[in-house]
């Protein structure tokens, strides 16, 4: 009888395991004091670009970016268009293997710079 609960849990946290999606939850928090443009977040693969036509100053954004058909390893690029039409393109954390690294990456966009933040292992 115990064998049987032990598969049975087991079975239990494989399917739950199997269900997650892979990818990783994102928010972009604009703190300038201009808005942004063609916000655009995905893995250096590009398989998912995720856009947003605008982010307004002190508005945020958050979502889920797929990385189900990621099968390299690589990075996380944020691109925008700043107000006075510099654009903007960086590179930020790793994933292995098509897998996220993390469960959650945050974005801070200030007028001279972007600031990130990574946190929970995604595995």
């Amino acid at each position: 009888m115990k064998k049987r609960i032990v598969i049975i849990l087991l079975f239990i946290f494989n399917s739950c395991y199997l269900l997650k999606e892979n990818g990783i939850e994102f928010t972009i928090e604009n703190k300038s004091n201009f808005p942004i443009e063609n916000v655009k977040f995905s893995t250096s693969e590009k398989l998912t670009i995720m856009e947003f036509d605008k982010i307004e100053p002190n508005q945020n954004i958050a979502d889920f970016l797929s990385m189900k058909h990621n099968k390299n390893d690589g990075s996380y690029t944020l691109e925008f268009t700043r107000s006075n039409g510099i654009k903007e393109s960086k590179s930020f954390g790793y994933y292995t293997n098509g897998g996220a690294l993390d469960r959650w990456v945050k974005f801070e966009i200030q007028n001279d710079t972007i600031t990130h933040k990574f946190s929970g292992t995604g595995y």
